[in-house]
């Protein structure tokens, strides 16, 4: 189905708490979508984004959302129990979905959402929002080119000093993990996409909360430490926490070490929002971008710009599948 270039689609916006509302503010700065409709159980929610989009209809349920005929497509910031659910009755309402990330709590849940979108033939995306830093763009094409010789080694580090302010988080059957399924995921995603998706032949993961290990334990955890061996022969290390006691707000990395240099993606002074793109020689290394870099909404307004071409279905969408199986394994759940 084709939606004419002249024609802005027509957007629900289900979840308008603050990462909803941070992706709604993005898509009206680009000026190619109309917010259309809102729909979130918290009225101090929706009193907030009606403040952004004041001539927006507001609904009391989801479902009312999606059977909207007007409605082109429904961007979905909702608790990660509720994703595969929305997201496939969505589908099933022949509407377009982009979906805050994990598409699902488990690898099985993720393949329903992506075997539905097929179904539909309708455009599926998810938000792997740091695939579009400008850090990242600018590292992806030297590790792509192979310029970095045998890539061996990836670290990958993501420590939030705080924690997740809503209970649900904390609930292995609401949230579907701790820390690895809210941060660790940006980052594997990060590494399976730039190694163009390699098979992880062995993995081993150590899980904590609180200091004591959640082994078999249906715990959430807010400390991990991954060790994963690829089948290009590249080995992986993934650290990441919440309230970790790591002297500053934030530490992400995604660094990739080859026989020829190496290539990083970093934030600076502890920043959530700030990184730097560098590339290794030895004891040189060159700045390749630094902030600023308004990049949190680029895979929303990605995701639109495709929208307003075509609805249908993008084959590519099936690379959100794989970091949810190497989760799941991290898990112990395969």
């Amino acid at each position: 189905m084709e939606i004419s270039t002249n024609t802005k689609p027509a957007l629900a916006f289900a979840g308008v708490g603050w990462i909803g509302r941070s992706r709604m503010q993005a898509a009206i700065e680009s000026g190619t979508a109309e917010i259309a409709l809102l729909t979130d159980p918290s009225a101090e929610c929706i009193t907030e984004a009606l403040k952004m989009a004041p001539g927006s209809k507001t609904v009391s349920s989801f479902e009312e959302a999606i059977a909207d005929p007007d409605i082109d497509g429904v961007v979905i910031a909702t608790p990660s129990a509720l994703h595969m659910e929305q997201a496939v009755a969505a589908f099933e309402n022949n509407k377009a979905v982009f979906c805050q990330k994990p598409l699902g709590r488990n690898a099985s849940e993720v393949a329903a959402v992506i075997a539905a979108a097929e179904k539909a033939d309708k455009l599926l995306g998810a938000d792997f929002s740091y695939r579009y830093t400008a850090a990242f763009q600018q590292i992806l094409p030297i590790i792509s080119s192979g310029e970095l010789g045998q890539i061996f080694a990836v670290d990958l580090k993501f420590h939030n000093a705080y924690g997740p302010d809503k209970a649900w988080f904390y609930d292995m059957k609401q949230s579907g993990g701790g820390c690895v399924l809210d941060l660790g995921i940006h980052l594997i995603d990060l590494m399976l996409y730039a190694l163009d998706f390699p098979e992880v032949t062995a993995l081993n993961s150590s899980l904590y909360s609180k200091g004591v290990s959640v082994k078999g334990k249906n715990e959430v955890e807010d400390y991990a430490n991954v060790s994963l061996e690829l089948a290009t022969g590249t080995n992986a290390q993934l650290s990441c926490s919440w309230n970790l006691q790591a002297g500053q707000e934030a530490v992400i990395e995604a660094s990739f070490y080859g026989t020829n240099g190496g290539v990083s993606l970093k934030n600076v002074n502890g920043s959530f929002y700030d990184f730097t793109g560098s590339r290794y020689w030895g004891t040189k290394t060159e700045t390749l971008v630094s902030p600023p870099d308004a990049w949190g909404g680029r895979a929303l307004t990605d995701w639109i710009q495709k929208l307003s071409v075509n609805t249908a279905f993008d084959a590519s969408a099936a690379q959100y599948l794989p970091s949810a199986e190497v989760l799941d394994r991290i898990y112990g759940r395969s």
